[in-house]
């Protein structure tokens, strides 16, 4: 047996095992109904989420400048889930897969402007009907004009949209509780002391409680403490090889991921600035210390009340980012530095420390893993699964795919609505409605994505098998129909002249013929 039908026998087997996880898919029900785990302890659980964290920014990764000690402490004496990915990587749909443990087209938010339909579960509605008690401190970020109190939290506080580290003005408020008070910190120390107090009011050591502590932080613009601010300048770095400005088109990369180079999501213009990629990514790691700080200060303070061996502690965040990799900046896209995120959970009681879990996690299995962590059984409905038993080296049938949606924005137009799917050794991407080119990686030997296989005759049968499956998958889960928003926003469409803003980027090779590929018309 050659290597390539050993591999399309594997693909199809894979296949076989989707569609069967897909094939029981359950409408989200109109009430909560928690369910209790018979015999099981529920744990107390403090979930911490950053914006913008790429999974490679943790020093225990060997990265040249990000200063992580407390994540890092965290792989040590817990679990380092080291691929964990986001359904969509852009902060609102990511949050609400995180809180219905559902794909990105079930819960239907698909950009950043708007509330979340009417009607929507989350899982903390589930952790209240328990009777536990539950907090949200923080980035909230799905419906921007609002931060009044969601369903499924006792406690309660947030800001507006993207919220500020810094109050813009003497009469700026966030939302506490139902009032308004002033913003009187740098947002990471604020909230930061908010969980604390909330951590401080859980007296009652037969009450389970969940906390959800979700920070602004490392979103732009990257502004660090000021005591951080400056420390990483000096820091040497290089741009990964995929930043490499391509001079044609012979490596079939999509014409729209060339022309985004020179827009406000590439390296050329970032952000419509003149500032480089480096400059905004050391602002970011520094940003990203305090809240490394932030994470000490939590399980500094489980310490304090007696309950850090027992208590489960996720971190990670909501997307990935790129600083320079395939010629860009921010995220949305597919490729591995965008959609893949740090993932970290700690509860000594349960978990080993030094555990490394190869297996892909997403952010749809979290609300099952906290569920489970609490003692209650996952919801029929949800398409996460828990992977707290992945963490305590428990076999179990797992996904050997992961399913990556975007949804095409006006007010960013540059990247395309795509539909990915990410096996263990490929990853075939689709961009929907383009005359370009589509990609299939083989992400074992090709890391970086740079090698497109997807015109290599060789390849051809995986591509189909993998096209095959996208599809098969995005049909038995709902996803067919693309859900479509009125546009909001101002459209970051400019590009800059004298960096070969003014013509567009050449066809992929494989598009070009020489020759006419019709004689005569019949």
């Amino acid at each position: 047996m050659n290597q390539v039908t050993a591999q399309l026998i594997g693909l199809v087997a894979s296949i076989a095992l989707s569609l069967s996880a897909c094939a029981d898919v359950v409408p989200v029900p109109e009430s909560v109904d928690a369910e209790k785990i018979e015999g099981a302890k529920p744990r107390n659980v403090v979930f911490i989420l950053s914006d913008d964290h790429r999974y490679d920014a943790m020093s225990f990764m060997g990265h040249p400048f990000a200063k992580t000690p407390h994540m890092d402490a965290m792989a040590r004496h817990g679990a380092h889930l080291k691929n964990a990915f986001v359904t969509t990587s852009l902060c609102s749909p990511s949050r609400a897969s995180i809180l219905t443990g559902l794909y990105t087209f079930r819960h239907r938010v698909i950009d950043n402007q708007r509330l979340v339909p009417e009607g929507t579960l989350f899982f903390p509605q589930y952790l209240q009907k328990a009777g536990y008690t539950t907090g949200f401190i923080g980035k909230w970020h799905m419906g921007a004009a609002s931060d009044d109190p969601r369903p499924g939290f006792d406690y309660w506080v947030s800001f507006k949209g993207q919220g500020q580290y810094y109050p813009p003005n003497d009469k700026y408020t966030i939302n506490d509780n139902g009032k308004r008070v002033p913003q009187d910190d740098y947002i990471t120390t604020l909230l930061t002391r908010r969980a604390i107090d909330f951590l401080e009011q859980q007296t009652d050591r037969e009450k389970p409680f969940f906390l959800y502590l979700s920070h602004k932080a490392v979103h732009g613009p990257f502004t660090p403490e000021p005591k951080y601010k400056g420390t990483l300048t000096d820091y040497p770095y290089e741009f990964p090889s995929s930043s490499k400005l391509l001079t044609n088109n012979h490596l079939n990369r999509p014409r729209w991921l060339l022309d985004q180079r020179n827009s406000w999501h590439g390296m050329d213009f970032p952000l419509h600035t003149d500032t480089s990629a480096e400059t905004f990514y050391k602002s970011y790691c520094e940003a990203l210390r305090s809240v490394d700080d932030s994470i000490g200060a939590v399980m500094d303070q489980l310490r304090k009340m007696g309950i850090d061996d027992d208590t489960l502690v996720i971190y990670m965040g909501d997307n990935g980012y790129m600083f320079g990799e395939h010629g860009l900046i921010d995220k949305r896209v597919a490729y591995e530095t965008s959609s893949r995120v740090p993932m970290l959970m700690q509860c000594p009681a349960i978990v080993q420390g030094g555990t490394v879990v190869d297996q892909v996690v997403a952010n749809i299995d979290i609300a099952p893993t906290v569920m489970e962590a609490m003692g209650l059984k996952k919801p029929p409905h949800m398409d996460g699964q828990s992977f707290l038993p992945l963490a305590q080296g428990t076999s179990i049938p797992w996904r050997n795919y992961f399913l990556y949606v975007y949804y095409w924005e006006q007010n960013y137009p540059q990247t395309p609505t795509h539909f990915s799917l990410r096996g263990d050794k490929y990853k075939y991407t689709t961009y929907y409605g383009l005359w370009d080119t589509d990609e299939l990686f083989d992400i074992q030997a090709d890391p970086m994505e740079q090698n497109n296989l997807i015109h290599d005759p060789a390849f051809a049968k995986t591509k189909k098998q993998m096209q095959n499956q996208l599809y098969a998958m995005m049909e038995e889960l709902g996803g067919m129909e693309i859900p479509l928003n009125p546009p909001r926003g101002r459209q970051q469409n400019k590009r800059l002249r004298d960096r070969g803003g003014v013509k567009a980027t050449d066809f992929p090779e494989a598009l070009i013929v020489d020759e006419p590929l019709r004689k005569e018309l019949k």
